[in-house]
């Protein structure tokens, strides 16, 4: 009897310490989520401060509201601000001279164009966050400076490393990566990871993958490693992610740096590949139409992405809120488009 019990508990153990390394919510929560899924919106792209983010960003509040959605959380993928964060004072439209101050946690900006933006009355959930490649460039030190804006007690901005991973709900498992390599956004000496920041994250990548993980895994990134869009591919993140992605069957990697909307299938591989880098920035056309794909445009709109226990579900919707192309992703990697 002292055997069955001290088997029980050693049971009862480790089904604790396997939900404790996927952060499960409690049961009551998990089952919940299981029964209702879980609902996110994505944009990339979109710091610029100017009308056209605040158009995006009243399609989502409107998207929001008419369809009764309460998000679990926001994704922001990278340029999440563009130009001097505090820039200088025009004077009969011409800038006065001097130098433009510090971007701090206390720059006003995120009041403006994150907290008022996308404010807690729409979206009362975490904003979960990765750099981009004006994060690093823009502002000196800008990307230290979103990293301690996470911080402060109270605020939905989540950004605990340059690197981190989220389990909600017993669904998924995120990635959330730094995709500003030396060889992608660092070249010509320009603000990046630092070599050694590069290794440890793909060490830490293939660690986390090689654990537990929910029934889909999505990474989340600023460079896409494949798109039609201006920019094209990013050969060096191809070169140290793709075969890993294959490898682990992630089932999608969302992404933005191209200023448009996309959804890219590749022959023989098992990862989704969807650009959704319309959030405010200017649009840029697909230039680089190197493979068929279900969907591109460019345009300005979000991303609306809903969990399920056996379907991942990805929706393009433009600044009217309509909808404009969605798939869903099986567990067992089928692709359906839907629109």
């Amino acid at each position: 009897m002292k055997q069955l019990t001290r088997r029980r508990a050693l049971k009862t153990l480790f089904c604790s310490s396997a939900a404790m390394a996927l952060n499960l919510k409690p049961r009551s929560a998990l089952a919940e989520a299981s029964r209702s899924g879980l609902n996110f919106l994505a944009i990339g792209d979109f710091g610029s401060g100017a009308q056209d983010q605040k158009n995006v960003a009243k399609a989502m509040q409107d998207y929001a509201a008419k369809s009764a959605l309460k998000p679990d959380a926001l994704f922001f993928i990278g340029d999440n601000f563009y130009g001097p964060a505090n820039p200088l004072p025009k004077v009969k439209g011409k800038t006065v001279k001097g130098e433009a101050a510090a971007f701090t946690p206390e720059s006003k900006r995120w009041r403006t164009d994150i907290e008022e933006m996308y404010p807690t009355s729409a979206f009362p959930c975490p904003q979960y966050a990765v750099l981009g490649n004006h994060d690093y460039h823009d502002n000196q030190g800008g990307e230290k400076t979103q990293l301690a804006y996470a911080k402060q007690p109270g605020i939905r901005w989540q950004m605990p490393n340059k690197w981190y991973r989220q389990d909600l709900g017993g669904l998924i498992t995120l990635l959330f990566v730094d995709t500003n390599l030396p060889d992608v956004s660092g070249h010509m000496m320009r603000a990046s990871l630092t070599l050694e920041e590069e290794k440890a994250q793909l060490t830490w990548l293939k660690a986390e993958l090689n654990k537990p993980r929910a029934p889909f895994t999505l990474v989340v990134g600023h460079h896409p490693l494949y798109s039609n869009g201006d920019h094209g591919d990013t050969k060096p993140l191809i070169d140290q992610w793709d075969s890993l992605f294959q490898e682990q069957k992630i089932h999608a990697y969302l992404c933005g740096h191209d200023h448009d909307l996309q959804h890219l299938e590749l022959e023989g591989k098992f990862t989704s590949h969807i650009l959704s880098g319309g959030g405010g920035a200017k649009t840029r056309k697909l230039d680089h139409p190197e493979r068929t794909m279900p969907y591109g445009k460019d345009v300005h709109g979000f991303t609306h992405i809903t969990v399920q226990p056996d379907a991942l579900t990805f929706a393009h919707h433009g600044v009217d809120g309509s909808l404009l192309h969605q798939f869903t992703k099986r567990v067992d990697g089928k692709v359906e488009i839907k629109a």
